[in-house]
């Protein structure tokens, strides 16, 4: 597997990043989504070949993705030899403060992440979409903040 640096980090990741968004269960709103079972044979198979960057989201089968995810790699990998990236924007629950990228709605998304990963710390959180609502201020605060304190690490 061939590795580069991610972007201008010290990151290095393989060139190919495993997708989680068909991981999950069929009652989301695709009907091609791949169950537990098949999912982690793709990932198990993922790792054998050399890949250490996966990618998820919050919303990908409404967080059953991310349990697939941080299940299979906590069984098949080392965790500081892979890079999990995932995403936050999307409504996750009822409420005015369940969605967008409003300090409150990134602080509970990502808690709510690692949760779902069983893991300690995000290596690489995106913003899934952007929020014309919040001021860019409040959502670099809550993203530096997040690394600070080391739950997110990019």
């Amino acid at each position: 597997m061939e590795y580069i640096k991610l972007g201008n980090s010290g990151l290095e990741v393989s060139r190919i990043c495993l997708g989680g968004m068909s991981f999950g269960t069929d009652n989301w709103i695709h009907d091609w989504v791949l169950d537990e079972k098949e999912s982690r044979e793709i990932i198990k198979r993922a790792l054998e070949l050399g890949i250490n960057f996966f990618d998820t989201a919050n919303v990908y089968s409404l967080g059953v993705s991310e349990e697939i995810m941080g299940r299979s790699l906590n069984d098949f990998a080392n965790r500081d030899e892979v890079v999990i990236a995932t995403k936050v924007h999307h409504p996750m629950r009822e409420g005015v403060n369940a969605k967008g990228l409003s300090r409150k709605a990134i602080m509970q998304e990502v808690n709510a992440s690692l949760e779902r990963l069983n893991m300690d710390y995000i290596d690489l959180l995106i913003i899934h979409r952007w929020d014309y609502d919040t001021p860019i201020e409040e959502t670099m605060k809550a993203l530096h903040d997040l690394v600070e304190s080391g739950k997110v690490h990019y």
